[in-house]
């Protein structure tokens, strides 16, 4: 793959006082710098198709967080308990995402900062302590869910206990370094690859599972037993906590920089419009896969009364003999593994990018790698000690919720960075996009605080 080497440090369009904190030196310090600007753009004489080829990749890395493991535990219990009702669930929060990790690669773009140097730069010291914190909260537990899709997988294909897999899994830290070293399109490429193999294991299983177009399309209008039925609320809200990822955003506005597109007004303009259709094509086939989960789950369990299904191992179990088809559980855990390896990847660069960001810290990415999965491995071994194995699932569950409640900090301060004319500039996004944009942060603030008031008054 044609690659350039990387071009020197470049000053944001945005003035340093529009930064109130930002330092002398500081606004050159370029995002994931072993990869800034280092994948060849083609020069504007270029085919639409090269020019935009040259953007593909991004978008697919940040899709990846989107069919993670954790999806797989709320998409699950979603259909197999609610049937179809949930897909509008689904639908709304891929709308958010595809309008969120937009603003997100325009922000990356355009000022030359990821998310969290432009937080470093904008709110003092106390605050980015807080949202450092809230960032790294966010990260462990989609490592959780990470290591329990792995450690599951495992055990499903191969029959490793949970713990041993869960162990097997911070191996992950070598393949990251490995593809960084061979460069950024490798690691790409490696995971739009693992990618097409999810989605054709459920491109399979859906045609198998026939379901009813009628039902199917009906789930995607919004129903109101969606807000009044606490259960399916709590379901509902770790859909979108495990759908719109917090540290996608911080993910996305660092490594739309990797692409040599000139730093000038006309270039800036034409890389976001490239990375704003790859990101928005990666995230329809996210769309696809998590939809594919809740239906699949909804035709086998739903409809024949095994609506009580909440653990990835009885969903492997007994897909094959209701769908009929003997390579059903195989697709299933095969496409639960691809969805672990995948994530693993995206969640090394984005706690590399939250770190440097927010701390100015470099660590080796495998001591960073080791050290969050340690972290995560922790509640996965205390909780099959506590519970055994059944257990997992709950915690799965529990961690996409807790991905969910630290949305507010990710969504607030990139759309209030990306409406402030002094920072963008003439990228900065219209007011109608704005209103909009303000909309999705508080529909998901509102259902954040739903959620914490059903908990507490089940306490």
């Amino acid at each position: 793959m044609p690659m350039t080497p990387p071009i020197p440090p470049v000053s944001p369009p945005s003035p340093t006082a529009a930064w109130r904190f930002a330092r002398p030196g500081e606004a050159e310090t370029n995002s994931l710098p072993e990869a800034f600007a280092s994948v060849r753009v083609p020069g504007a004489g270029a085919s639409w198709l090269r020019r935009f080829m040259a953007f593909v990749g991004p978008g697919y890395m940040v899709s990846v967080g989107y069919m993670d493991p954790g999806n797989w535990a709320t998409d699950l219990q979603g259909g197999a308990q609610f049937g179809y009702t949930l897909l509008a669930v689904i639908g709304l929060s891929n709308f958010m995402a595809i309008l969120l990790q937009s603003l997100s690669a325009r922000l990356g773009i355009a000022t030359g900062r990821d998310l969290a140097q432009a937080c470093r730069d904008h709110f003092p010291p106390v605050v980015n302590i807080v949202l450092w914190l809230a960032c790294e909260l966010a990260i462990i537990a989609c490592d959780l869910a990470e290591v329990i899709g792995t450690a599951v997988a495992l055990q499903l294909l191969f029959g490793i206990p949970l713990l041993a897999g869960a162990m097997i899994s911070v191996l992950d830290a070598f393949l990251v370094l490995f593809l960084m070293n061979r460069g950024f399109r490798y690691l790409e490429a490696f995971i739009i690859g693992l990618l097409s193999i999810i989605a054709l294991c459920f491109a399979v299983q859906v045609v198998a599972a026939q379901p009813p177009i009628t039902a199917l399309l009906k789930g995607f209008l919004p129903s109101s037993r969606i807000v009044t039925n606490s259960q399916m609320l709590y379901i509902a809200i770790g859909i979108i906590g495990a759908t719109v990822m917090p540290h996608n955003l911080y993910l996305h506005s660092a490594i739309v920089q990797t692409r040599a597109f000139p730093r000038t007004v006309p270039g800036r303009q034409d890389a976001i419009r490239w990375a704003t259709w790859d990101s928005t094509l990666a995230l329809m086939l996210a769309l696809f896969i998590n939809a594919a989960i809740l239906i699949v789950a909804a035709a086998a369990f739903h409809t024949t009364g095994h609506r009580d299904i909440a653990e990835l191992e009885d969903a492997y179990r007994l897909l094959s003999p209701i769908l009929g088809l003997g390579i059903a559980s195989t697709l299933f855990a095969v496409a639960l593994l691809a969805a672990g390896t995948n994530s693993t990847i995206t969640g090394t660069l984005a706690g590399q990018i939250i770190m440097e960001g927010f701390l100015r810290l470099r660590i080796p990415h495998w001591a960073r790698r080791l050290l969050t999965r340690g972290l995560a491995i922790i509640p996965v071994v205390i909780v099959t000690a506590i519970y055994g194995d059944r257990g997992v699932g709950q915690l799965l569950l529990a961690s996409q919720v807790i991905l969910s409640l630290q949305l507010p900090f990710a969504v607030i301060p990139l759309v209030m960075f990306v409406s402030d004319r002094r920072k963008m500039e003439e990228f900065v996004i219209s007011r109608p996009f704005a209103l909009l944009s303000w909309l999705v942060a508080a529909i998901i603030l509102v259902l954040n605080f739903k959620l914490l008031y059903d908990t507490v008054l089940t306490l």
